[in-house]
């Protein structure tokens, strides 16, 4: 009987796991899995596993390609199996070719006569999972905000950072989900963030892997009304709950949708971006609308000279701004107070009220 061994943490099994008990058995005619113990995952990963031993080891059991499993006690780093192996002296230890004990694995089997065999990462037959990402899967939120900017856009973009400067932007609802997304997509709301966080991943290195800035999943996942440091990664500097912008946030949609990356490299004036995340953010620290309103005015003198179509005036209005990168997708109103919004709703049925979200 040709034995083959395996081992790993296999904390939460899924079908790349089956797949790799599959090619192991393949090898010859009986398989043990090995898994680290609940100690020595702690020991060596400072975390806890997702089920008692027992039932991991019940459920492994269970598979019909496994013949028999041990639970790995030794303390030895990537060899914690070192007794039960060479106890059993298997004719085979499998892994697969991105194991990094390897130096140590050979050494072991050479202690036995086994032969140390690198099993490839076949292409699966399903989209490949990790044990971390199903844990972000469950742990993601089956709601999340999407976000107003007010001030300081694009000084969240690495390249475009500026010491000493700020972004301000507020995180709105009502809420998205995967399921329901009650608003146009490409909308400047910073929907991709959104998205990202709904499925468990890290919106932030992947906006700043297309090219443009962290701002949308760094207040989506914050929440709130937040100022953050310009810089290469998201350090918040302020956040209040926006409760005092409770009935004056409306959104208007332009009737196009917009390409954030696509203009991210158009020259415009970071100057007067400086200054318009400056005073937004004094209007943020003290709560002031007028001051809000001013650094969403200068913010969108520029948008304007950048060569953006201007936005019509509506009564009651303190301020507006495209949202995002404009050149289309929702413009942003910030209105005096609840009376004047409901107004200005009455008279356009493009625009639509959104609130501060903070949790």
């Amino acid at each position: 009987m040709r034995k083959v061994f395996v081992s790993g943490c296999y904390d939460i099994i899924h079908g790349g796991h089956v797949q790799f008990f599959e090619e192991a058995r393949a090898l010859g005619d009986h398989l043990t899995v090995s898994f680290a113990s609940s100690e020595v995952l702690w020991i060596h990963k400072r975390r806890k596993p997702s089920i008692p031993d027992e039932h991991k080891k019940a459920l492994l059991e269970s598979l019909r390609m496994v013949d028999h499993v041990v639970i790995g006690n030794g303390h030895d780093e990537g060899i914690d199996f070192r007794e039960e192996f060479l106890q059993l002296r298997p004719d085979i230890l499998a892994v697969t070719d991105d194991d990094k004990y390897g130096d140590l694995k050979r050494a072991l089997c050479a202690e036995v006569g086994a032969q140390y065999v690198l099993l490839p990462k076949t292409p699966p037959r399903f989209e490949p999972v990790s044990t971390t990402s199903i844990v972000r899967w469950v742990q993601a939120p089956t709601e999340a905000p999407l976000r107003v900017d007010f001030a300081g856009g694009w000084l969240d973009v690495p390249r475009f950072s500026r010491e000493g400067e700020f972004v301000v932007n507020c995180a709105i609802s009502p809420l998205v989900s995967l399921r329901e997304w009650p608003y146009e997509k490409q909308a400047g709301l910073g929907g991709s963030g959104a998205w990202a966080l709904l499925n468990g991943k890290d919106g932030i290195d992947s906006e700043i892997n297309l090219g443009v800035g962290w701002q949308d999943p760094a207040v989506i996942r914050e929440t709130g009304l937040c100022v953050w440091r310009s810089g290469q990664k998201p350090v918040l500097d302020f956040k209040r709950n926006g409760d005092f912008l409770r009935g004056c946030l409306a959104i208007l949609w332009t009737g196009s949708p917009h390409d954030t990356p696509g203009a991210a490299d158009i020259p415009r004036d970071y100057d007067r971006i400086a200054e318009s995340g400056r005073i937004a953010r004094e209007g943020v620290i003290e709560a002031s609308l007028e001051k809000l309103a001013r650094g969403i005015q200068v913010y969108h003198s520029m948008q304007l000279d950048e060569g953006m179509d201007a936005l019509p005036e509506l009564p009651g209005a303190l301020a507006r701004k495209y949202c995002g990168g404009g050149y289309g997708g929702y413009a942003l109103y910030l209105f005096a107070g609840e009376s004047a919004r409901a107004s200005a709703l009455a008279s356009n049925d493009q625009l639509r009220p959104v609130e501060p979200y903070c949790h």
